[in-house]
């Protein structure tokens, strides 16, 4: 068993319905606890089981509650970004500079991208870099590292030619600029900015400064026969910090979404970053290739969906045992956060935010497309290999359908407990989207693009965010 915390900004008695209607919605064959606790920590914490709704303390010594501290993973970097935005307003930092302003000596493999990638193709991650920085170590000079280590790395793909993820990387070089411009760590420099200001005292940046007491552990479901297991992995190395090591409480993640629901300041009423900066956040936007799953647009440090006309900012995370979701829905003054020592499914999330989101009267998530039986494709354009650092993708056409192997690293594959190789068939949507739906119980239906043809042939595929290119052999 293992227990997730959700939250929103909204606390009234809709909120304590909502969840008991998600109680209907839970996987029958899952062992799943859900603790929930209100905002203001009024409500008792209750579980919401799939066969009864029971006191948490018969279960737990401690309960979850809106300041248990989880990991945020990815979720990190709307904070990063938002501390960064504070340069942007104290003209320290020109989002359109090129970054050898503020880091003379940065280089990467390709020149021309060396001189002109800027904050903002890092903020988006349009700037293509291989996230080929070796292993730069745990210390307090890791962000140096990572920048001296990539001088050799490759291009993804051109400078802004398309949207690519980065995990680790685009982040870590605007916390060097930050340690470059503050004349501090970026561990200190986000407390300084960011956390204290916000009066905030169980959110961090490094594992050192958690409060272990009140940490979630994390799990990992292997098989639903097996139920969770603790995670192997209880922390991501220190390289992903500023891209997603942010540990924090339900409560403290959503006193961090106010500042975008009030134009820059916190709750307390501390200005944290200009109006103009939030603006700048919001409306600052590259379209996703693979639109459906996880956001149609990426702003800067946050995620764009529209839901059924309205537009919503996100950022979702996760380590290995630990998932964070964050909505912000300014059309409605509403954010909810969901984060849990564990892998809530996609659909999970769903059921859960739209029984909150349908009692508050706003905006619910849209469905995945259905697929096109009707459509005629040139199965040929899409066929081939697409590989960068660490994921390989074959698509294969046969008997008139599409394909996709999914290729896993070895020693991730030992550590999640998943096969090396899983294939998938590809239902088109359109000429470039297909829903790729799994055949494991644990997995959701996942979508990817293939796009961008060149002399009949598809160049890039795009899923998770993730954006590889056509392998070259």
């Amino acid at each position: 068993m293992y227990v997730m915390a959700v939250s929103t900004v909204s606390d009234n008695d809709k909120f304590w319905g909502s969840l008991k209607m998600a109680h209907g919605q839970m996987p029958k064959r899952a062992k799943w606890i859900l603790a929930v606790a209100s905002t203001d920590g009024t409500k008792a914490v209750n579980v919401i089981a799939h066969d009864s709704i029971d006191s948490v303390k018969s279960f737990f010594e401690e309960p979850a509650t809106t300041d248990t501290i989880y990991q945020c993973g990815s979720m990190t970097k709307a904070w990063t970004a938002l501390a960064f935005m504070q340069l942007v307003d104290e003209g320290k930092v020109g989002l359109d500079e090129p970054v050898q302003t503020y880091l003379p000596g940065f280089k990467v493999a390709d020149p021309e991208v060396s001189t002109k990638v800027t904050p903002r193709h890092l903020l988006n991650h349009t700037n293509g870099i291989e996230e080929d920085f070796g292993d730069p170590g745990e210390g307090d000079d890791v962000y140096e590292r990572m920048v001296e280590n990539i001088r050799s790395a490759p291009q993804v793909h051109p400078l802004g030619y398309t949207h690519a993820y980065s995990a680790a990387l685009g982040y870590a070089i605007l916390a060097r600029i930050m340690e470059v411009i503050d004349g501090k760590r970026w561990d200190d420099s986000m407390k300084d900015r960011l956390f204290d200001p916000l009066g905030l005292t169980s959110t961090s940046s490094w594992r050192e400064q958690v409060d272990q007491d009140r940490a979630a552990t994390g799990y990992l479901i292997q098989s639903l026969e097996e139920g969770p297991i603790v995670s192997p992995v209880a922390y991501l190395p220190r390289a992903y910090g500023p891209g997603g090591n942010i540990s924090s409480t339900p409560r403290e993640v959503l006193t961090m979404a106010h500042v975008f629901l009030n134009r820059g300041k916190a709750p307390n009423g501390r200005r944290i970053v200009s109006a103009e900066a939030i603006r700048e956040m919001m409306e600052s936007r590259v379209p996703i290739p693979d639109p459906y799953l996880l956001g149609s647009e990426w702003a800067l440090g946050l995620t764009v969906y529209h839901w059924h006309g309205e537009i919503v900012y996100a950022h979702d995370g996760s380590t290995v045992g630990q998932q964070a979701r964050l909505r912000i829905l300014p059309d409605s003054n509403l954010a909810i956060t969901m984060l849990a020592n564990g892998g809530p499914r996609d659909s999970f999330y769903r059921k859960v935010f739209n029984a909150i989101l349908t009692e508050l009267g706003a905006v619910t998530i849209p469905d995945l497309p259905k697929p096109d039986p009707t459509l005629k494709l040139d199965l040929s354009k899409y066929e081939g290999a697409y590989e960068r650092l660490g994921a390989r993708y074959e698509v294969e056409a046969e008997g008139g359908k599409l394909s996709l192997t999914f290729v896993l690293n070895p020693m991730h594959a030992r550590v999640l407990g998943k096969p090396e190789h899983t294939e998938y068939e590809l239902l088109p949507i359109e000429e470039t989207h297909f829903l790729m739906p799994s055949e494991d119980p644990l997995e959701d239906t996942q979508t990817v693009a293939i796009y961008d043809f060149k002399n009949g042939a598809a160049q890039y595929l795009h899923t998770n965010a993730r954006g590889i290119p056509r392998a070259s052999n």
